[in-house]
């Protein structure tokens, strides 16, 4: 009796959807993956969901939720079952593999005109591979420093803005200035040591993947590369300003510590606000700081969170109505307050409420500017590189198990063969 009861309810959910994800009505059904996760994330998300729906009654979008931690594999099982979502949330960095390998649409001539024109071009080159367009990137974070506020104005030092930034030098004097007595001037949560340092070293300069006229992508591991790394291993391991214990922590995890008094600054993502806003002890006064500049000035690398459309999605022209609505300026502003983040869209980016001094937002938004395509964005095989070679290397280096000649061999000689895998 069980079974055909089962089996009874299974023939009346087949029987309401075509595998073209078209009802028996008529109604077109759109599944909507999004990793948003932080709870005022979730219910924008999920607010700006019902809205469609309930202005769109032919084209329904269900909601899905995903994780960070895991979309890579999940998506590509579900890509390869025939399965994927049809709206995809996801980082322009997770993408390439996916685009070249046929299984996200190319957005080119689906989107709307005012979207694609709002969005900086130097943004669309995060989710552009080859001739196509595979995602649209829409919220950005900087990394910036989160400040012990009292222990900086006691210190005297030097407070940095937008306009007037720390050099490397400077902010490697003062992060040994703010130490002593069981304190640290910084602690690098660095348990994904590869995303920091390539992003963080755009500021110096660096580059480290270089494309040849061939179009083959080589690892160069060259002086402007070595500025922020050897910023870091000097603090740790030569001026102690750094809590070595922090090297292989998360960002969450050094919060603790920032509250009780142990470090003066930490560098974390701009969405970090919202844990600290909730988690700060009353009373505890700090702000949001620039990363410290080099020879290329405040740049920093960033991968955008995107929103992509399947292959397999039978109904790209209505998915991509979708993603118009979802990233109207109004309701790119939403998402962007929601996440603690900044909008992508020139529009957006002009609202008021992401230019106020309250809680840092308008040393992020000045920051919007100097946001460029993180350094490994286009290349193939980089999930791979990052996980078999950058990130073991690096942990390395920042502990002082292995010196700087080590790590560059490491990056080029075993990176290079990783991509030259992708390359053939």
């Amino acid at each position: 009796m069980r079974a055909r009861l089962l089996a009874l309810v299974l023939l009346l959910l087949l029987a309401g959807c075509s595998p073209d994800g078209t009802r028996d009505d008529g109604r077109i059904t759109l599944r909507f993956q999004s990793l948003a996760w932080q709870e005022e994330s979730v219910k924008v998300t999920k607010d700006l969901v019902a809205e469609w729906n309930a202005s769109h009654p032919d084209v329904r979008v269900e909601y899905v939720q995903g994780s960070w931690d895991s979309v890579h594999d999940q998506l590509l099982t579900a890509f390869e079952g025939g399965e994927a979502p049809d709206v995809i949330h996801d980082a322009s960095d997770d993408l390439a593999d996916f685009a070249y390998g046929g299984y996200l649409a190319d957005l080119t001539g689906l989107l709307p005109a005012e979207l694609k024109s709002d969005i900086p071009q130097r943004s669309w080159r995060t989710t552009t591979f080859g001739d196509g367009v595979y995602g649209v990137p829409f919220l950005q974070e900087p990394r910036v420093l989160i400040a012990n506020a009292t222990w900086l104005r006691e210190s005297g030092v030097r407070i940095p803005t937008p306009r007037k930034p720390w050099s490397w030098g400077e902010f490697r004097a003062i992060t040994d200035r703010l130490s002593g007595s069981g304190r640290y001037g910084v602690a690098w949560p660095l348990k994904d040591p590869v995303s920091a340092t390539l992003n963080l070293s755009l500021s110096a300069g660096g580059q480290l993947f270089h494309r040849e006229a061939d179009g083959r992508v080589t690892v160069r591991f060259e002086a402007a590369d070595q500025v922020v790394p050897r910023t870091i291993r000097a603090q740790t391991g030569t001026d102690r300003s750094a809590s070595p214990t922090t090297l292989g922590s998360g960002g969450s995890d050094t919060l603790p510590g920032f509250f009780g008094g142990r470090y003066a600054m930490v560098p974390l993502g701009f969405s970090y606000r919202q844990q600290i806003v909730q988690q700060a002890p009353e009373g505890f006064d700090w702000q949001v700081l620039p990363a410290p500049a080099g020879a290329g000035g405040l740049a920093q690398g960033v991968s955008p969170q995107t929103l992509s459309l399947a292959e397999d999605c039978p109904h790209k022209k209505e998915a991509a109505a979708f993603l118009g609505f979802l990233l109207r300026p109004e309701n790119m502003v939403r998402l962007a307050l929601g996440d603690w983040m900044l909008p992508t869209g020139t529009q957006a980016l002009k609202d008021p409420a992401l230019h106020t001094a309250r809680h840092g937002w308008a040393t992020g938004t000045a920051l919007a500017a100097h946001l460029r395509p993180a350094p490994a964005q286009t290349v193939r095989g980089y999930p791979e590189w990052k996980d078999k070679v950058a990130t073991p290397a690096l942990q390395e280096y920042y502990s002082g198990a292995i010196g700087l000649g080590a790590l560059r061999e490491r990056l080029e000689e075993d990176g290079n063969l990783v991509l030259a895998r992708y390359q053939r």
